[in-house]
């Protein structure tokens, strides 16, 4: 480990692993590094006995849950929009060759006690049980503005402007219901509160075309998961990382970050050291330059049937709006099954996820909880959302965010763009999409 580098990545949670992979190809010499005897900090995909270790250290993991080797359950609950950001850093950087996919089979929405799918078709907008005949046609005549609007020509604007106007005056403009914006908002733009609706339009409007677009890649759902679980995402980018000189070690704990005159230099584990010019890590590595922004807490949950009311669904995504809720963030619900490769035949995890709003954490998963049917076993975590405080240009140590409650990894990318552009000083510029640069699910 005695050796000069020069980018030290600390953590190999996805964000990291993927600017490590990034930079090896530029053909930097990196050295990675992580505490824990696995990849993927707090986006790993564990086994049953990691899984214990992790949330029940003092006891034995029960043998009728079957083999070990059987089981890749999540610690966090993201799936992959087909058209996504993250789908462009998979083929920009040729990892797809080391993973398989597998579509996700169904978006849904809670609404007044019920489970239906996301319509997000005019032809669906026309039959969805969740409208009425009035709402569905101002539905079909919002689709085709957000799929039509173009901004040299004013023809499609409709006398709206989504540079300045809000999102809430693009609703009025089409007369849409508050349980419609709903739908729009949640379930396909994907917000995690309505903080949107008082913003420009053009960044809800753009999430809603990539939820359309990703979603007549496959027909089924907009997402795509990796077989094996969303741990197989930071190992693919550690295994390019590798092919191009990186050096990994696993099981190594970083004890100190080492400066001179306020400029990191390195790392200290143990009596070894290692220098570097740059140092990229997660918050748990450098505790004194983040902040908490607020705790998201998730219930992992171990099922023998699919979620009731899915039309028994290998694997789905339900958004259960605030607004239902009286509450300020929408509760997430993603499951998957042995068809993903991440537990036993007839078995299904689910995880239930939502930001924390009191002091009773668990009690506000009750209504993604509720939805899910008999509970074989659950595992309760709370985490904080963390933030690096400064941008790291001035000591050279860039932190990485740490996973919010949004089901997607959209934001994962912007970070990782965000810390590319502040150490290099230039953009990230990943290949342009062809038609033949997807994902075969």
């Amino acid at each position: 480990m005695d050796d000069t580098y020069d980018i030290i990545v600390l953590g190999t949670g996805l964000t990291e692993c993927i600017l490590s992979g990034i930079f090896s190809v530029e053909g930097k010499k990196v050295l990675h590094m992580d505490r824990n005897d696995y990849y993927g900090g707090d986006s790993a995909s564990l086994n049953l006995t990691q899984l214990y270790r992790k949330y029940r250290p003092d006891t034995e993991v029960p043998a009728e849950l079957g083999r070990d080797r059987d089981y890749n359950i999540d610690l966090i609950p993201k799936f992959m929009m087909a058209n996504g950001e993250i789908v462009r850093f998979l083929t920009h950087t040729d990892v797809t060759r080391y993973l398989e996919f597998k579509q996700i089979a169904g978006s849904f929405f809670y609404k007044d006690g019920k489970i239906s799918k996301v319509p997000t078709t005019e032809t669906e907008a026309v039959t969805t049980s969740l409208l009425g005949i009035v709402e569905k046609r101002r539905l079909q005549k919002f689709f085709e503005f957000v799929q039509n609007y173009k901004d040299d020509d004013e023809s499609t604007h409709e006398g709206l402007d989504i540079n300045t106007n809000a999102m809430v005056d693009v609703y009025a403009k089409f007369g849409l219901e508050p349980s419609t914006q709903d739908f729009i908002g949640h379930a396909m733009a994907l917000h995690l509160d309505d903080q949107y609706l008082q913003k420009p339009a053009r960044e809800t409007t753009e999430k809603i075309i990539l939820y359309v677009a990703s979603m007549a890649r496959y027909g089924k759902s907009p997402y795509i998961y990796p077989l094996h679980g969303l741990g197989e995402l930071p190992q693919s980018f550690a295994r390019l990382s590798a092919i191009y000189g990186g050096t990994y070690m696993l099981d190594k704990a970083a004890d100190e970050i080492l400066y001179e005159n306020g400029v990191a230099v390195g790392i200290r584990s143990g009596s070894e050291t290692a220098k570097a010019k740059q140092i990229i890590c997660d918050p748990s590595y450098a505790k004194e330059k983040v902040k908490t922004t607020g705790k998201v807490v998730r219930a992992i949950c171990f099922l023998k049937h699919p979620i009731p009311n899915t039309t028994e669904a290998d694997s789905v995504q339900i958004v259960i709006p605030q607004n239902e809720l009286n509450r300020q963030h929408d509760v997430y619900v993603a499951s998957v099954s042995s068809n993903h490769a991440v537990c036993p035949k007839d078995m299904y995890l689910a995880i239930v996820s939502t930001l924390v709003e009191t002091d009773d954490p668990e009690s506000e998963l009750k209504a993604g909880l509720d939805i899910l049917g008999p509970i074989h076993d659950k595992f309760i975590s709370v985490s904080d959302i963390e933030e690096p405080i400064a941008d790291g240009t001035s000591e050279q140590v860039f932190v990485s965010k740490s996973y919010d409650a949004s089901s997607h990894f959209e934001t994962v990318c912007d970070d990782v763009k965000s810390i590319y552009r502040r150490m290099t000083g230039s953009d990230l510029v990943l290949k342009k999409r062809s038609e033949a640069d997807h994902i075969d699910a």
